[in-house]
């Protein structure tokens, strides 16, 4: 079954944002190519039965198993070595990618305690997004009572675009909560 989202992306706003920017062709309109989803888990990620359930509570989220990332040097002042886990990472694509996007949007965001909106200032010279969310637990798949530790998210969105500003727009369309900016 194709997603709700890919579908009016498919049907409007494609051709919404082809005919705004003046694009010869839909191929040239910015498009959402994947999703990275990072949870950092510092000195706990030694800990195997906290890995384990940060793991768990991470495939609940995202719909499937994530990545054990390792640290690539060892620095004394942060207390970690070479080869030791540093978090699980998550990377969604096609279908799964925009289930994600309709419970971020619809569900999850709105559940984040005095959530006024996102930050424009999340954008790269790209015209990728990333932005951070403090708990993991404002997503409804995950069980508040098993969970030991509030644990935050790094979510990276990863758009083919011309500009940021076409990044905007297309995130605007998918109902994107930005916080405006105030004119002088």
């Amino acid at each position: 079954m194709i997603p709700r989202l890919k579908e009016t992306f498919k049907k409007e706003i494609q051709q919404e944002l082809k005919n705004k920017f003046g694009y010869k062709s839909i191929y040239m309109v910015p498009e959402i190519k994947k999703i990275v989803i990072n949870m950092g888990l510092g000195l706990d990620g030694n800990d195997n039965k906290i890995l384990k359930s940060c793991e768990d509570d991470m495939s609940k989220i995202t719909g499937q198993k994530p990545v054990i990332t390792k640290f690539k040097k060892s620095i004394s002042n942060f207390k970690t070595r070479k080869n030791t886990n540093a978090g699980i990472k998550s990377t969604l694509r096609k279908n799964k990618m925009y289930e994600f996007i309709d419970r971020l949007v619809n569900i999850a965001l709105p559940r984040i305690k005095d959530f006024r909106g996102l930050r424009l200032n999340g954008f790269d010279k790209f015209g990728n997004y990333t932005f951070g969310v403090k708990e993991h637990i404002i997503f409804p798949e995950v069980n508040f009572e098993k969970v030991e530790k509030i644990r935050g998210l790094d979510i990276t969105i990863v758009i083919k675009s011309r500009s940021v500003k076409d990044s905007l727009e297309l995130l605007k369309k998918f109902n994107f909560p930005f916080i405006e900016s105030k004119g002088n």
